[in-house]
């Protein structure tokens, strides 16, 4: 069939004896599939592929063809092959967008002290060594996650040290200040 179709579209600019003849086809053949009525499957795969289109859209691309075939049965009362819907969507080039799985990293439950707020929000200092803040950033890597801590001083927002270590612990911090 994809021989038949790589025929139709060229008809315009090469001869049908010849590109039957590189499609290894026969000409006879080729006029058959022409004339050819369209099956009961490919009316009913083509009004699927409409409705896939529709809910495609309407659901920004983020159905796969499992929910896909349950919505579409739901919809139509008729049941409808996960399978089958695959494989139109993959015909089709009709792919899923799929938003990756949130990870916590922090865990904010436990019964460790917490520090005051002593800056209070003024984020300005006038002289070197007055203020200095931290933070501790995360970098997946192959291997795993990696953790960057930097220090930074207020009053000329200058990096004053970084440190990355394979755990986040406080001594990550404490090396970077060092």
């Amino acid at each position: 069939m994809i021989r038949y179709l790589y025929i139709e579209a060229n008809r315009g600019k090469y001869p049908i004896a010849k590109m039957a003849k590189w499609a290894n086809v026969s000409k006879s053949g080729y006029y058959a599939w022409h004339r050819r009525r369209p099956s009961q499957r490919d009316i009913a795969n083509d009004e699927l592929l409409r409705k896939i289109r529709e809910l495609h859209k309407i659901t920004h691309e983020s159905y796969g063809p499992k929910r896909m075939a349950a919505q579409i049965s739901k919809d139509t009362g008729k049941p409808v092959n996960h399978k089958r819907v695959e494989r139109i969507m993959r015909e089709n080039d009709l792919h899923t967008k799929y938003r990756r799985k949130y990870k916590a990293t922090t865990y904010s439950g436990h019964k460790l002290p917490v520090a005051k707020n002593v800056l209070n929000r003024q984020f300005e200092a006038s002289h070197p060594g007055e203020k200095m803040v931290s933070d501790i950033t995360y970098i997946p890597t192959d291997e795993g996650w990696l953790y960057l801590a930097g220090v930074i001083d207020l009053c000329g927002r200058k990096v004053v040290g970084i440190a990355m270590g394979a755990r986040m612990t406080k001594q990550l911090v404490v090396d970077a200040l060092q």
